[in-house]
């Protein structure tokens, strides 16, 4: 566990020892550890998560936000991290921001043979979308499962398309 708490009325968390879980389904080379600790702590306009990188894996796709702006804090190892210019091995309490738009595309990954553990904060927004460049998708996350969609940038299609 990791170590949640109170203090009075206000809930606190051990970044620490975090409780990582695991998605089954990520594929090989995107299998990170994941806290995330803004909910477990009732966080509603940020968020924020600690994740655990086993050696050559990431935490996501090479991506941008248009709504969010992101923060990293580097806690142990050695993580690349892929920028629009160019890569660059960080060090433990390295610190970036990454702005909303194309100026901010990041990708976290670890090329080294040990694990390395990462936090990642940022401001939560619905809806909001993701660009993934290198794949040429767009995510739209409206905070409701049954609407948020993951499509090509070529499906798109023209406003009045399917309308009568």
């Amino acid at each position: 566990m990791c170590g949640i708490g109170s203090v009075g009325f206000v809930k606190k968390v051990n970044i620490g020892k975090p409780d990582f879980t695991w998605d089954d389904s990520d594929p090989q080379g995107f299998r990170a550890g994941m806290a995330r600790l803004g909910g477990l702590l009732g966080a509603k306009e940020t968020g924020i998560s600690v994740y655990e990188l086993p050696p050559g894996q990431a935490i996501c796709p090479y991506h941008y936000e248009c709504g969010e702006e992101e923060w990293l804090l580097v806690l142990s190892g050695a993580p690349t991290l892929r920028a629009p210019d160019g890569e660059e091995r960080l060090a433990p309490w390295d610190v970036a921001c990454f702005p909303r738009g194309p100026e901010g595309a990041h990708q976290i990954r670890n090329d080294t043979e040990e694990p390395a553990r990462v936090l990642m904060f940022s401001t939560v927004v619905h809806p909001t979308a993701t660009v993934y460049p290198d794949s040429e998708k767009v995510g739209i996350w409206t905070g409701d499962p049954e609407s948020t969609v993951m499509v090509r940038r070529s499906a798109n299609v023209e406003y009045y398309d399917g309308e009568t």
